[in-house]
């Protein structure tokens, strides 16, 4: 059969740099770094005591408060994006088939804040249980997926994919499939994870993951710098609609690119290092190639995982030298987790907004905080330092890996 083909329709962004598409664009080519010390709670007894926070939040613009309150953070966030997305895309909810109308959507955590908060509330009282009874549908992370079907109606496919800081590029992978299957037209697709809390930054500081630099967060998320020290934990979301082809140009729709491609692989390495030689990485970027029938020399530019982690920055460079050969010196390469910190399950999506701006303003988002390059890495990779750089883009690559072995792959094109 012949796939169907699969756009970009709609986009919303809600992230450490901005709380809108159009904010966070400007963050992104204005090289604004999103990390500061932590205001959700007292993280002075922490070893890391900041993190990138989406800031002036104020979820009762945009959701009831008594919705709200029966939603986790990384659900509220979820709405906000997915909304901004709708609206972007100018869908007339009256007329689609709802029935052929999907949410799939990606978190790596879920509602940890809302199980934070429950299980003190049980061990500071007095052994009675008492549990505030939206604890569990506020907790799980298909809450998000559920919450925006029945807000639009969609009854098409609704779940949520799980694959720690892949699950956004596996969700739109799904969904991306979905309809060029022609089992949906379309389909919301994202992510969103809100995981700074004192569970979240105790358990990555336990795994000695997140950068220390507490005298300087603004510099903290560093990739390929030499003197990189861990990622810095960030939280948001975005929302992309994706849609068939015919359906989009029928409606009149704004098009913003196409998606071509999407592949996924497995370290089967370990549960949080990255195969040492780029093994998976390597496999995840042959795979999307290979479904988007490219050849390497087609990419213009990759937005890289690049979390600023000394054993994963790296081993994903090696993978792309491997892959892409001597166009590996041509093309541009960037890691914006410089910039938002490194979203989780989110960042995928997050990303992807990236990915589809940078298309669409024939911009490459810089690599901040890159003083001295990891002398690991070929001098001759132009790893876009610090300030952003115009470029005729075609063709992005956007690269998700996570704990678990995991990795994703999508590949976006100027239609």
């Amino acid at each position: 059969m012949a796939f169907k083909r699969v756009v970009v329709t709609g986009l919303g962004a809600i992230t450490p740099i901005g709380n809108t598409v159009e904010e966070f664009w400007h963050g992104l080519s204005n090289g604004v770094s999103g990390a500061a010390i932590i205001t959700k709670f007292d993280a002075s007894k922490f070893r890391t005591k900041f993190a990138c926070e989406v800031k002036n939040f104020d979820v009762t613009q945009f959701i009831p408060r008594q919705d709200a309150r029966k939603m986790d953070l990384f659900t509220q966030y979820a709405m906000v994006a997915a909304d901004e997305a709708v609206k972007d895309s100018g869908l007339d909810l009256e007329q689609i088939n709802k029935n052929k109308a999907g949410v799939i959507w990606g978190s790596g955590i879920g509602g940890l804040k809302t199980f934070e908060e429950e299980v003190i509330n049980f061990a500071s009282g007095d052994g009675t249980p008492k549990f505030n009874p939206f604890f569990i549908p506020k907790m799980i992370a298909d809450s998000a997926s559920g919450q925006i079907s029945i807000k639009y109606g969609f009854r098409g496919p609704n779940y949520i994919t799980v694959s720690a800081c892949a699950s956004t590029n596996n969700a739109i992978i799904d969904a991306f499939n979905y309809i060029r299957l022609g089992r949906v037209q379309v389909c919301i697709s994202g992510g969103s994870e809100a995981a700074i809390t004192q569970a979240g930054i105790g358990g990555f500081n336990g795994l000695r993951a997140m950068s220390e630099r507490n005298d300087d967060p603004a510099t903290g998320s560093r990739p390929y710098d030499k003197d990189r020290d861990g990622f810095v934990l960030g939280d948001g979301g975005a929302a992309l609609i994706l849609e068939e082809y015919e359906h989009a140009i029928a409606r009149g729709a704004k098009i913003y690119c196409e998606i071509v491609g999407g592949g996924m692989s497995s370290d089967a390495y370990h549960i949080t290092a990255p195969h040492p030689e780029g093994f998976g990485a390597f496999l995840s970027m042959q795979d999307a190639l290979e479904d988007a029938n490219m050849k390497p020399e087609e990419v213009d530019y990759i937005n890289t995982h690049g979390t600023s982690t000394p054993l994963g920055d790296p081993q994903e460079i090696k993978a792309i030298e491997q892959l892409f050969g001597e166009h590996t010196y041509q093309m541009s390469i960037s890691s914006t987790k410089s910039m938002t910190g490194h979203l989780l399950g989110a960042a995928g999506a997050v990303e992807s907004v990236a990915a589809v701006l940078a298309i669409q303003h024939q911009m490459v988002p810089p690599t901040i905080n890159l003083f001295n390059i990891d002398e690991t890495i070929d001098p001759r990779i132009d790893l876009t330092p610090n300030v952003a750089k115009s470029k005729k883009i075609d063709v992005v690559l956007s690269n998700c890996f996570g704990f678990g072995g995991h990795n994703a792959t999508l590949i976006f094109k100027k239609i």
